[in-house]
């Protein structure tokens, strides 16, 4: 079953390449978590529960989070019914309808992009609040902002076109948490001001390298970041690679590593 684990956590440095990871793994594993019982209230206000890749639950205070829920319902059956479902882009790892059907959505409102919207079923229409690049909503108390996500490199165009997905910046009491979804280290990214929490994919060749990663987090300068949705094809990020890029850039940035492949060694 899996735990909730609160942002302040700090993750399994685990570094990603198949050939020799059980061997990284135990020499670089360390784990320390604290539970939300033995953290001030409002440090225990926003808990993580990586689910896989791209894939997360958060419960901030009352309301419970899914992002890019895939997976199936038993990667879910330990959490609460989600108010809140964020959907980033259309492919696989981020918009699975099969996964949607399992679940109990029967009071969880969709923030969703129109290319997403599209590639639903009208059984959901009713569900959905659209948001475009840079379009606002506030629901559950929270202020949500649709942000850009989009490929830069040329030969990697084709995977994500400007405007049509988006990363997310989620605002409550004075905190803001950002989310990439499948994005380089674009000019937007690199704008952000005032970041409490940043997840930050790098998987080519889909997205952006480690290095390009590290350079937007410098940029905008998060308090705390977490890696994630950094499997790629064929090879996986490394993680230990990226954070000390990142700290040796501005060791004031906390890199946090959380288990986002659970069934996987890296």
């Amino acid at each position: 079953m899996k735990k909730l684990i609160p942002f302040i956590a700090f993750g399994v440095l685990l570094i990603g390449c198949k050939e020799g990871k059980k061997k990284k793994a135990e020499t670089m594993k360390e784990e320390v978590v604290k539970t939300a019982e033995e953290m001030p209230e409002e440090e225990a206000e926003f808990q993580i529960t990586p689910i896989e890749h791209a894939s997360a639950v958060f419960q901030w205070g009352e309301t419970t989070i899914y992002l890019d829920p895939v997976g199936g319902a038993e990667a879910y059956k330990a959490q609460k019914k989600p108010d809140l479902i964020l959907i980033t882009d259309i492919h696989g790892d981020h918009l699975n309808v099969e996964t949607l059907d399992s679940l109990d959505t029967s009071n969880a409102t969709f923030i969703v992009p129109q290319a997403v919207a599209e590639k639903l079923p009208e059984s959901y229409a009713s569900k959905l609040s659209i948001l475009n690049n840079d379009d606002i909503k506030v629901i559950h108390g929270l202020t949500i902002t649709a942000k850009p996500m989009y490929n830069l490199r040329e030969e990697a165009l084709k995977f994500h076109t400007k405007g049509r997905g988006n990363g997310y910046i989620l605002e409550k009491d004075e905190q803001r948490v950002y989310i990439s979804g499948d994005t380089e280290d674009i000019p937007e990214m690199r704008a952000l001001k005032n970041i409490d929490i940043a997840f930050i994919c790098m998987n080519l060749p889909y997205t952006m390298t480690e290095e390009n990663a590290a350079s937007a987090v410098i940029e905008f300068k998060p308090k705390k970041v977490y890696p994630y949705h950094y499997r790629g094809k064929p090879d996986v990020s490394d993680v230990a690679k990226f954070k000390k890029l990142v700290n040796e850039g501005d060791p004031e940035i906390e890199v946090i590593q959380l288990d986002w492949y659970p069934n996987e060694e890296y």
